[in-house]
Formats: structure tokens, sequence, C-alpha cells
């Protein structure tokens, strides 16, 4: 397995964020990310969230920074650690203009994006934004079809059920002509599309009890048989478990994700301050590697 930093400050869920983070800015952001690049993490994260309806505060909470800007500046102080959009809208924008925004990102980032792609349920959102909530799982299906086709090319092509389009250049474009496209969500769609369409499967908040069966059903399929890349699994430890104090239980948390198939950690951890963070963070990594189950670098 290898392991990822869900990037505190950048997104405010009322479920995970600290005190701390509320007035954090970007020198924060770039410490955590600098810190994730010099152990060996192998991505960083950052959501995509337009505007929060007031009445929605309680269930999404209120700062989402922009991925595209975040992590841009972060490609800037970085080398290795990989960037990934957890998740981005797809019925939010036309997939032209994600392959143009989010292929100059991999460009500068010399092929580190990891296009991180969600449904997107916050219908009010979608309704501000003069974009169609109904069919958008076909839609969704569609646009990565065509991401597919577009992402590094500076001629692209694509005809499909919803989007149509040839004879434009898309300069620069991405570098990596197999990137990356996990597939976020926790529904037993979500993960069937994450098998014939993606490389990944990031739910959040997947109950251990209904996963292996899941996991278990998607992988016997044609579909899944017929992939040729490999495919990830991307999960998260508890986020209650303090790595210097819960380490025992941590482990176990790891062995546990290992075993459901798990490739990829999503990690959280409690912090009280960016400095305790930055700890937080080293101590999780010498965790996870005493189990000899995640690698780091």
């Amino acid at each position: 397995m290898r392991a990822g930093i869900v990037t505190p400050v950048v997104s405010l869920n009322p479920r995970f964020y600290q005190e701390w983070e509320a007035v954090a800015g970007i020198e924060e952001i770039a410490a955590i990310a600098v810190l994730a690049d010099r152990i060996g993490y192998h991505h960083v994260t950052c959501s995509d969230h337009v505007a929060i309806k007031e009445d929605k505060v309680h269930l999404r909470g209120t700062s989402y920074w922009d991925p595209l800007a975040t992590l841009g500046y972060l490609a800037a102080v970085t080398e290795r650690v990989r960037l990934a959009t957890h998740v981005l809208v797809l019925g939010l924008q036309h997939p032209l203009a994600i392959a143009k925004r989010y292929g100059t990102l991999d460009r500068i980032s010399v092929g580190r994006l990891i296009l991180g792609v969600g449904v997107g349920s916050a219908e009010e959102e979608f309704e501000l934004l003069g974009a169609s909530f109904e069919r958008r799982g076909s839609r969704a299906d569609d646009a990565i079809r065509a991401l597919r086709a577009s992402f590094a090319t500076e001629h692209p092509s694509y005809d499909g059920e919803h989007y149509h389009y040839d004879g434009w250049i898309v300069k620069p474009c991405g570098v990596q002509q197999d990137m990356p496209i996990w597939i976020g969500g926790r529904s037993a769609r979500s993960l069937r599309r994450a098998v014939e369409l993606g490389d990944g499967w990031a739910p959040q908040g997947a109950r251990h009890t209904t996963f292996r069966e899941m996991v278990a059903h998607a992988f016997d399929t044609d579909a899944y048989r017929a992939r040729t890349r490999p495919f990830e699994v991307i999960l998260s430890t508890p986020p209650e478990l303090d790595p210097s104090k819960d380490s025992a239980q941590l482990m176990d948390a790891i062995g546990e994700l290992h075993e459901l198939g798990c490739t990829m950690l999503n990690v959280r951890a409690p912090h009280r301050s960016l400095e305790h963070c930055l700890e937080q963070f080293e101590t999780y990594a010498d965790v996870a590697r005493s189990t000899g189950l995640v690698s780091f670098g």
C-alpha cells in the first residue's frame, strides 16, 4: 500500500476540521505539502465546491479552496508528491474545460496530476451554476470517456452521448497519456463506474460491513477481468486515531484495510496546530512503515 494526505485547511468539513485551520492560509497548506513531498507520501488532495448554500453549511462546511489554483501553487513548491483532486464535480464543467485547465496543471507539475472525479450531490450548486442535475450520472460517464480521449492531445475529438466536438485545438495539454482517474462516491454504482471507466475507487465513509461484498462483486465482472491497468482502492483509516497515542489501534486498522483490498490510504489525523499537524503526519508515516504493509518514497 501507499499513503496520501487528505490535506487540512483546503476544506473545512465540519466532521473533520480543527479550529486552527479556519485562520490558516496557503503558507500552512504549502508546509503540509512540502512535508508530504519530503517523507514520500504518494499524494495530497484538494476538494471542489464553488459555493455552499447557507442551509447546508452544517453538512458540508463553508470553505473550499479552488483545487486548480491551490494545486498549481503546491506544484511549484514540491517535486515528487502527486496532486489529486478529491473530487472534481464533473457536471459543473465541460470536459474540454477540465482537459485544458487540469492539463495545464499536469504540464506545470510534470505529470503529477491525479484527477479524482465525482458525479456530485449538491443539486442547489448545479442550479446556481446553470448545470443540469438530471441524468448527471450518464453525463459523468460520458465526460470521463471524453477526458480519456482529450486529455493529452492538442487536437481532441470526441463523439459521445452528451458531448461532441472536433476541429479544435487545446494547447497546452496534459503530459500523461494515461492520466489516473479516481472515482469518488460510496455506492455500488460509483464502484462499477470506477471499474469500467476509472483507475481507482475513492469512497468516502464506506462501511466495512458492506465494502467487502461490494468489491468482491465488482471484481467478479467481465469489466474488471478486461482491465489492462492496475486498479487502486483508496480508503481511510479512522480519522480519530491519533498516531502518537493510538499506534497499536492504527496498525490494526491498516492491517484490516489491507485485508479488505486497500491499495492506497487516505490519511487524516487529529491535530491542534500546524506544528502538531506536521508532527502527526510524520508519526503516522513511521507507524504505517512499521506494519510492513505501507511504503513511502
